[in-house]
């Protein structure tokens, strides 16, 4: 059974995210948060939501030797070619 609320802790185990990050999602206003008493509490349905309007990751051109082919690493001599 999903819980009806987090807290935050169990809020950012379930999304992978770190305190200060789940803090200022709250801070902006992107993330909704409740109070009970001294706790703070996320529920599910805005953390869920809040996950799914974060930006997609764009692919980019390679621009590093790791994300080029070994043909051209090696041609460039950006790494050593191990034979």
């Amino acid at each position: 059974m999903v819980p009806l609320v987090h807290t935050i802790p169990e809020a950012c185990s379930g999304a992978k995210i770190g305190r200060t990050a789940l803090y200022e999602a709250i801070r902006s206003g992107a993330l909704r948060a409740v109070k009970r008493g001294k706790r703070t509490l996320i529920l599910d349905e805005d953390l869920r939501q809040w996950v799914y309007s974060l930006p997609q990751l764009e692919a980019k051109a390679a621009t590093s030797a790791r994300n080029r082919p070994m043909s051209e690493v090696a041609e460039k001599k950006l790494l050593p070619v191990r034979r």
